[in-house]
């Protein structure tokens, strides 16, 4: 046990994650070799195999299993003794891990990145933007800091701040445009062009459509809003965006954007962070940011 490393339990926490030597190799920033190396280094101090290695694909043996639980244990504590030391000094300064979802982040980053350089100028942002389950998981891991996401993810390890609401709107072929605005429910038949599985964002449209979650795969996903307004554009259907995205998304393509008549569906933007998180009153000021930030954002609809 003398020769057991933290290098080496970041390695095989990147080797669980990536499921795959080159993968985490590359992941950790170190050759392929190094990495394996080290991971047998870990077997053997540990006395026991944590991996199964096969030609096809890599498993967890039951004790790797078992290791990879307190060795992630160890690796959230190293990080949250990290976090004490910056919180030990005055204002937000130091390397900040941000996640962001990605129906957030073309939107708000470009302006949040400048807003944070004037407010905080020695602290040094660096941005993961994944799908909720994602940052949800690297939260958890200590593998980022903080991150905004769409409320409420209902974690009870994690502190959630709402910041503002934002309204999902219409878009539409321009040759509908003095057409009447569907009903939600009346979406059912249309050819509604969602987000891929995996994006929250697709749940919220198919909910406040009223349409079932498992709703059959028709092939016409999108991997983003930017690529289903020109889908729209294009004559494939309609989808839903939130208002964010309108102003980024829609100039260039020949689309008619409406808001719905009766209750506006909305989602709730806000940050989240570990309970246990020695760098909360630091996060709280920073949530301030975003929020400012955020507002900035909201446009008129074009008319």
């Amino acid at each position: 046990m003398n020769n057991l490393t933290l290098r080496q339990l970041r390695y095989f926490d990147a080797l669980a994650e990536h499921g795959h030597f080159g993968r985490a190799a590359d992941a950790c920033s170190v050759s392929q070799p190094a990495l394996s190396v080290q991971i047998k280094d870990l077997e053997e101090s540990l006395g026991a195999p944590l991996i199964e290695r096969t030609t096809r694909r890599l498993r967890l043996t039951a004790f790797g299993e078992d290791a990879l639980i307190r060795a992630r244990d160890i690796l959230r504590s190293v990080n949250e003794l990290g976090d004490m030391a910056r919180a030990a000094q005055s204002g937000l300064s130091g390397r900040l891990r941000l996640g962001v979802i990605p129906t957030i982040a073309p939107y708000l980053l470009p302006a949040l990145l400048r807003d944070v350089k004037v407010a905080f100028p020695q602290m040094a942002l660096m941005v993961r933007e994944t799908m909720t389950a994602n940052l949800i998981s690297e939260l958890h891991a200590g593998r980022i800091d903080t991150a905004i996401v769409a409320l409420p993810v209902s974690e009870p390890a994690f502190a959630e701040v709402p910041l503002w609401s934002e309204e999902f709107v219409l878009v539409r072929p321009q040759s509908e445009a003095t057409a009447p605005v569907p009903a939600p429910e009346a979406l059912e038949r249309e050819r509604l062009l969602l987000l891929e599985e995996g994006h929250c964002f697709r749940d919220q449209a198919l909910s406040f459509c009223t349409l079932p979650t498992a709703r059959p795969h028709e092939g016409l996903d999108g991997s983003s809003l930017s690529t289903l307004v020109q889908m729209v554009g294009a004559g494939l259907g309609v989808t839903v965006i939130p208002e964010m995205a309108v102003p980024v998304d829609t100039p260039t393509a020949a689309v008619s954007v409406s808001r719905f008549s009766g209750a506006q569906p909305a989602r709730t933007i806000g940050m989240i962070w570990r309970n246990s998180s020695p760098l909360a009153p630091q996060l709280e000021t920073l949530s301030k940011v975003v929020l400012k930030t955020g507002q900035g954002l909201s446009k008129p609809l074009p008319t």
